[in-house]
């Protein structure tokens, strides 16, 4: 097998754990919290503040755990050796957040606190590492959105996985042990399994192109400062995804809560999440088909048109699997394009720092995309907890027990602000973003001739 093409399927096949590992907790953390532990009004103002403040301050410490990537050497690379410490160590912190330790609440509090820190640092050293290998495998456009869409693919399976299966799971392992804590602290450690098993195909598999970029000096705060100055189309980037991931988030930290309290059936959510995976399985098989054929602006207005279109028939549609599956059909095969669209913008965005700046940073480059999924992140808990708060849904162990207002203030949250937060995005993209193919195929061959870039390269 041609390295390119096993650098396509290992880099993919490595994320499969990785996404099954982070959904349980940026999904199903809050519903851990709120339905299985049954966390009162009052400890649960108090975990909104520290997930808030937490994934904010982790967020901000990304770009400096990209430093360290970037700045990282010997026979193993520079990727590797975060990537295998950042798996090992975010599932031992991971397992232990879904532990119940019977703790008094204030104490509670503080060993989640830190339980929950190590797990965001360390997931953000494997995530940085990873995601920024990507643009050391190939430079060329089509080769880099088939590796970029595989992974995607790959991704996707992970997530849905979870997604489709972790009530089904947790139930059953609810009967074998007769308890839901128990159920669900094992699974939590099967995720934690996985996530380093599948890391290893990416481990052992993977080989980027040392040789064919020049050495560059280590980096320091300073470029981190010159890279947010000077790359205009990559803060563009960040503010842009950072937008869609607000709202991306927050729809999707709703899911169990809307079956269980305005659908009445929470075990109709894992046949809703199958149709949701199968959309943006999809979407992820034929992007390439698409791109090759349409331009990347032309294809972000089409999905922003899917997403528009979920949205509000969502919104408009009566509590029933037909009307509710197409619309999250649309919905999720749109933001499945922009997803991978958002990590083709900042990939390209590395060789636009490297033309404009004179030096490649990969990592540094592609730590504000955990940056920005954590402070998407930080915002969505907020808007979810807060809103089942609110709402009298975290009091509320069935759907009659909640109001008529507090079903329309989940589904406000859920559903109209995100698509504000999306829309936003979209149109921060179409004012600012300049880098099309045409001006990437440009810089790629005037950093040939710099002889910043080889052209023997993938």
């Amino acid at each position: 097998m041609h390295q390119l093409q096993k650098n396509r399927l290992f880099f993919g096949l490595g994320t499969i754990g990785r996404d099954m590992f982070y959904t349980t907790v940026a999904t199903y953390l809050i519903y851990y919290l709120t339905d299985i532990l049954n966390l009162p009004d009052s400890t649960m103002w108090w975990m909104t503040l520290i997930l808030t403040v937490l994934r904010v301050f982790d967020a901000l410490n990304d770009p400096v755990m990209g430093i360290v990537v970037d700045n990282a050497g010997g026979r193993h690379g520079k990727f590797k050796p975060l990537m295998l410490l950042g798996a090992i160590l975010g599932g031992l912190f991971m397992v232990f957040m879904f532990y119940d330790f019977g703790l008094p609440q204030t104490a509670y509090l503080i060993v989640f606190a830190l339980l929950y820190l190590g797990w965001d640092l360390a997931f953000g050293a494997n995530d940085i590492a990873y995601w920024s290998m990507l643009p050391a495998l190939s430079v060329h456009p089509v080769q880099r959105e088939r590796i970029g869409a595989f992974a995607r693919i790959c991704a996707n399976i992970g997530m849905y996985a979870v997604v489709v299966g972790i009530l089904p799971v947790t139930q059953t392992l609810t009967q074998r042990f007769g308890s839901a804590k128990t159920a669900w602290f094992v699974f939590a450690c099967g995720t934690a399994v996985l996530m380093l098993l599948f890391q290893l195909f990416t481990l052992l598999g993977v080989r980027e192109q040392r040789d064919a970029f020049k050495t560059e000096e280590k980096s320091g705060l300073k470029d981190l400062v010159k890279l947010l100055k000077g790359n205009d189309q990559l803060l563009v980037t960040i503010i842009s995804m950072g937008l869609f991931m607000i709202g991306y988030v927050t729809t999707t930290g709703f899911g169990v809560h809307f079956f269980k309290y305005a659908y009445g059936d929470e075990g109709m959510y894992p046949a809703f999440a199958g149709v949701l995976g199968i959309a943006q399985l999809t979407a992820l098989i034929v992007f390439p088909w698409f791109s090759k054929r349409v331009p990347r602006k032309r294809l972000y207005s089409y999905a922003m048109a899917l997403v528009a279109a979920g949205y509000l028939m969502f919104y408009l549609a009566p509590m029933n699997m037909v009307p509710l599956g197409i619309a999250g059909f649309l919905l999720f095969t749109g933001q499945a394009f922009i997803q991978l669209l958002m990590l083709m913008f900042l990939a390209d965005c590395v060789e636009y720092g490297q033309w404009k700046l004179y030096k490649r940073q990969e990592s540094l480059t592609f730590s504000f995309q955990p940056l920005i999924n954590k402070i998407g992140g930080a915002v969505s808990s907020g808007i979810v907890s807060a809103t089942l708060i609110v709402s009298g849904i975290n009091r509320a162990q069935t759907a009659v027990e909640v109001s008529a207002d507090g079903i329309a203030m989940m589904k406000g949250a859920m559903l109209l602000a995100p698509f504000a937060f999306i829309l936003l995005g979209y149109l921060v993209y179409l004012k600012w973003y300049k880098l099309d193919a045409q001006t990437h195929t440009r810089i790629l061959k005037e950093l040939m001739v710099r002889g910043d870039l080889k052209d023997r390269v993938m």
